[in-house]
Formats: structure tokens, C-alpha cells, sequence
């Protein structure tokens, strides 16, 4: 059974969103569940520090040794920070999806998109 953690927020597209200690910047990545359908990940592709991006609108992609998966933004917003490590060791996103592997963070400019509590995301993936 996939990890859902309780303090963090998803989509339906199996984003997670977690609130940093900045206001107003959220931390995104792909959850357990995805990481896990994918497979063995070997390249993660983000915008860049700096790049706007929309809420549901895909903001990059992850390819494994199975397929390549978009990754939609859970907000809109500007890109603040990439995981430049996933750059040398992409399958940080298998081993700690929560963790180390996490993807971007985003100041948040508008509404998010309609997001899910862990027992909402839970029920989809269940």
C-alpha cells in the first residue's frame, strides 16, 4: 500500500503539495503511489527559477524505465526553487518521494487548484 502522508495536500494527477515555512510557497512533488506505477525514474525535467506556472497545467515530466509521465502544477505561481540533486540521482523520487526527492517550489500567485486531503487522495488511489 502506497504512503499517504496526513500533514501534506494531492491531486488527482498524484502531485503533493506541502506548505513551506514561507508564506505563500508551497513544495511539490510526485506521490508514493505515482513514483511506484512509474517505475525506476532516470529523469526528472522542471521549469526553470523563475518560469510562471498554471494550476493543472503541466509543468514538466519524470521519465522511468516504463514510460514518461507529465507533472501538472498543483498551483499558479512562480517557480522558486528546483531540486537540483534529482539532476545527478533522479531516483531520490523512488527511494523518498516525500523527502529528498521532492520536485520545485512554487510562490503561489493565484487560487490552487482543487486539492485533496490524504484520505480524499486515499479514496482514488485506493
Amino acid at each position: 500500500m502506497s504512503q499517504i502522508p496526513a500533514d501534506l495536500q494531492y491531486t488527482k494527477e498524484h502531485e503533493w503539495v506541502a506548505q513551506t515555512s514561507n508564506a505563500g510557497t508551497i513544495r511539490m512533488g510526485i506521490t508514493d503511489f505515482a513514483q511506484g506505477a512509474l517505475g525506476d525514474i532516470v529523469y526528472v525535467q522542471m521549469p526553470k527559477v523563475g518560469d510562471a506556472v498554471v494550476a493543472d497545467k503541466v509543468c514538466g515530466e519524470v521519465e522511468s524505465t516504463k514510460s514518461v509521465s507529465e507533472i501538472f502544477s498543483p498551483v499558479t505561481g512562480t517557480i522558486v526553487a528546483i531540486n537540483e540533486s534529482l539532476t545527478n540521482t533522479p531516483e531520490l523520487v523512488n527511494s523518498d518521494p516525500y523527502g529528498a526527492g521532492w520536485l520545485a517550489e512554487i510562490s503561489v500567485s493565484g487560487e490552487p487548484a482543487a486539492l485533496l486531503s490524504a484520505t480524499e487522495y486515499g479514496s482514488i488511489t485506493g
